[in-house]
Formats: C-alpha cells, structure tokens, sequence
C-alpha cells in the first residue's frame, strides 16, 4: 500500500496495490501491521456502512467525550467527496479543509484522527461508503457543523443537497466548543 501524508497534520491517503487479471481484481484493503507502520497504532472497535443516493451530504460529523472517533474511510460502490475539516483548537491548520473524491474505481482510503470533522456528499447515482471506527458511537457524544458554513466555504460538487434534519440544523463552525486542542488529546 501507498500512504500519503497530506495537510492538515494527520490526514493520510492510502492506496492499495490493486491485482487485476481476466477475473477481475484483488486488494488488502486492511493490515494492521502496514498501518501501524506508516500511520498510527490504534485499535478500531467498529465498522460502518451507510448507503445514499445522489446529492446526499452527511456531515459534517464527529465525536467528543470518551468516545473521539478516528475514522478508516473507503467507498465500497460509487463515488464520493469526502471531506475532513481540522477542529483542533491550537493547531497551524485549524479550519483548514481536506476534501478527496473516493470511489470503487480508485479504491483509495482515507485516515482522519480524532480532532477532525467528516463529511461526504455522493457524486454518483449510489453510494456505499465504509468506515472503520476508532470509537464507539455515542449519542450524547456526537457532534455536527453546518454543511453549509460560510467560515469553511466547502464545495460539496452538488446541487440541492439530501440532508437529514440534524444535518440541516447543525451549528456554525465558530460555535463549536474546545473540545479538542492540538498536542494534548489529539
């Protein structure tokens, strides 16, 4: 596998080493040993899968608490942008935003560490996205901003956004709370 460090401090990019024959293809799409190597030894707890039509935006999303999440992201089918903005208080990079387009063509995945929120709109007519988590979910812990943030100023490459209500009611990137500071507990 490739791994690309990418800014803000943190993100990295990975790409598998993809076999393909007359039968089709073959990747790891996971090895604990490679991954500790060139990103971080941590433990994932949870898988996810979600499932979305074209135009939906989930996000932005993440959690505080005894519960941060640092998230393994792929697309399974599809394409979408994803997208992590760094919430690390403190930080050279806080605010900045990293946005990459994963689909099941490119088969790259995407490590955020706690201390980032995520998000993804669908760019194709489906989407199933995956994503290991280092934390449980937590309701109480959970946690959102706009999509919409003028702050941010994200470019989601869609029209007419599909938006659950909390999404729609999110808060303002400058009112989220210090919830991460950078060098301490991220």
């Amino acid at each position: 596998m490739k791994y690309t460090k990418v800014k803000p401090q943190g993100l990295v990019v990975i790409e598998p080493r993809i076999f393909e024959d007359d039968r089709g293809f073959f990747f790891e799409s996971w090895q604990e040993k490679s991954f500790v190597e060139n990103v971080t030894n941590t433990r994932f707890v949870q898988d996810n899968i979600s499932f979305s039509k074209k135009g939906t935006i989930r996000g932005l999303h993440y959690q505080v608490g005894d519960n941060p999440q640092g998230k393994l992201c792929q697309v399974l089918t599809g394409e979408v942008l994803d997208v992590a903005v760094d919430i690390r208080f403190g930080s050279p990079t806080f605010g900045e935003i990293f946005a990459i387009k994963l689909s099941a063509d490119n088969k790259k995945q995407f490590w955020l560490p706690p201390g980032f929120a995520h998000g993804f709109s669908v760019l194709s007519e489906e989407a199933l996205f995956m994503y290991k988590c280092t934390g449980y979910y937590s309701k109480k812990d959970e946690r959102a901003i706009t999509f919409t943030d003028k702050t941010l100023n994200i470019d989601w490459l869609v029209e007419n956004p599909v938006l659950s209500e909390k999404d729609r009611l999110a808060p303002k990137f400058e009112q989220i709370e210090r919830d991460f500071i950078f060098g301490s507990n991220c």
